[in-house]
Formats: structure tokens, C-alpha cells, sequence
């Protein structure tokens, strides 16, 4: 999805990904994702605590994408046709989840 996309970037921003992500090294970006243990051995401390940063980091973008589907209509197929239908669908469901942490 990403390759089809063709996502570009003005700024220099960070992308934190997983191992999903593999081959996806778009331009104007610094990629943290995960170092995998080698065949047959183990990885350094300092790779190990590497993972661990990143993991922490990422978990806060976990717990944020289950608070929004929490909502049937995020994660269930739309069959709405309408124009931008989806996506007003999902800022709305972001919207709950944020007012639902603040109160």
C-alpha cells in the first residue's frame, strides 16, 4: 500500500516501524525499526536496548490505534460509497477516543 501510494515527505520526520515495513525506506525520513537476531546467534546489549526504545515508542502508537477501534465502524468493512465516507469515519472515531482519555 505504501509502494502504491507513493508517500513524499517536505520535512525530515522520523518513522518508527516493524518488520511489516521492510523495503520501505522513503525519502527525507529516518527509519527506527527493530534489529532482527541473526541466525544461530544472539543480538549485542546495545542492539538489544535499541529494540527496546524503539518498542517503547511504538506501543504508545499501538495502544492509540485500539482505543479507535473500539468503535465497530473502524475496524469492520465500510460499504458506504459516499466520498471520503471512510475517512470521515475514522477522524470521528480518533476524535471519541481522544475526548474519551481526556475525560
Amino acid at each position: 500500500m505504501c509502494d502504491i501510494e507513493e508517500l513524499k515527505f517536505k520535512k525530515k520526520i522520523t518513522l518508527w516501524l516493524d518488520s511489516g515495513f521492510e523495503g520501505f525506506n522513503p525519502t527525507n525520513t529516518i527509519i527506527n525499526r527493530p534489529k532482527k537476531k541473526p541466525k544461530g546467534k544472539e543480538l549485542t546489549i546495545d542492539e538489544k536496548k535499541s529494540n527496546q526504545q524503539i518498542s517503547r515508542t511504538r506501543v504508545k502508537v499501538e495502544h492509540a490505534i485500539g482505543n479507535c477501534k473500539v468503535f465497530r465502524i473502524v475496524k469492520e468493512e465500510i460499504r458506504a460509497f459516499v466520498d471520503d465516507f471512510r475517512d470521515l469515519a475514522l477522524q470521528i472515531a480518533c476524535g471519541l477516543a481522544n475526548f474519551k482519555l481526556n475525560f
